[in-house]
């Protein structure tokens, strides 16, 4: 299967998706399957997509999350990082590599 026979099964299966929704999910979808024939089988593309949009939810919950630590620690001015602060940017870097294996179903470095 193609990202765009997916991107087609995916918006009649769920015609609320927006079309980035749809594009973001398909590419999930395909990335992580390993015989992408086997997603013609509705069942298992129902499967991966439930599993695609759990982990983009989980991302994106860890990614404001993540987010929201940073703004704080930019508000704080021009200082010395504490150990706290390094923590912060850690997560940072590890949240964003997570993402990044999200779509393109390789490890990342951090």
């Amino acid at each position: 299967m193609t990202c765009h026979e997916i991107a087609q099964r995916l918006s009649t299966l769920n015609p609320n998706l927006s079309p980035v929704d749809i594009a973001r999910l398909s590419l999930m979808v395909l990335a992580q399957a390993e015989d992408p024939d086997h997603l013609r089988d509705e069942e298992a593309l129902i499967l991966a997509w439930k599993s695609a949009t759990f982990r983009l939810e989980s991302a994106s919950d860890q990614h404001a999350a993540v987010a929201n630590e940073l703004d704080l620690l930019c508000s704080d001015g021009q200082t010395p990082f504490s150990k706290e602060q390094l923590w912060v940017l850690l997560r940072a870097v590890k949240v964003q590599s997570q993402i990044l294996e999200l779509y393109t179903a390789q490890p990342a470095l951090a």
